[in-house]
């Protein structure tokens, strides 16, 4: 049986066992995925109700997390990083968490949540490129990756840079 919960405080080290797991061999990955989840906890940009997990048979399988970064000054949440453990990616664990990130940020009234990652995946998701709402990276170079999903709060007159926690900085 697979649940989506919110992370507690004694699913740190399998949530970071699952990060470390995940992006090992990620082409993609900074290899610090997991180093940056610890480092979020307990900042200003850490928002528990947005850490969930996903537990298959009782252990934790996956894990998401949404922080807060800035888009022109303001709060807006950042996704990332996803992980699913290696041995069950395509099973569904990843569009379960991120279903249920996007309508906990939804019922939060948050405005969006903006990401880095492959617009073929993402994009099943409802999110789009980001700079068509006028909305960039802080990285010129993520241009063609940076994507956002705007919720029902979203206002169009949102526009400007978005910048990361700053752990993000360090481990990201």
């Amino acid at each position: 049986m697979t649940l989506i919960r919110r992370e507690t405080a004694a699913d740190r080290e399998a949530v970071h066992a699952v990060h470390e797991a995940a992006f090992a061999t990620a082409p993609h990955a900074s290899g610090h995925e997991a180093d940056l989840v610890d480092a979020l906890r307990g900042t200003e940009d850490w928002l528990p109700q947005f850490s969930l997990v996903a537990e298959v048979d009782g252990a934790v399988a996956g894990h998401v997390v949404c922080s807060y970064g800035r888009l022109a000054g303001e709060p807006v949440l950042g996704l990332g990083p996803i992980g699913v453990a290696p041995a069950l990616h395509g099973k569904g664990l990843g569009s379960a968490l991120m279903h249920a990130a996007i309508a906990a940020a939804d019922a939060r009234d948050e405005p969006a949540i903006l990401l880095l990652g492959n617009p073929a995946y993402y994009g099943r998701f409802g999110f789009e490129p980001a700079e068509a709402h006028g909305v960039t990276p802080q990285d010129p170079a993520w241009s063609s990756a940076f994507q956002i999903r705007t919720l029902a709060a979203w206002r169009p007159d949102r526009k400007g840079p978005f910048t990361y926690a700053p752990a993000f900085t360090e481990f990201g």
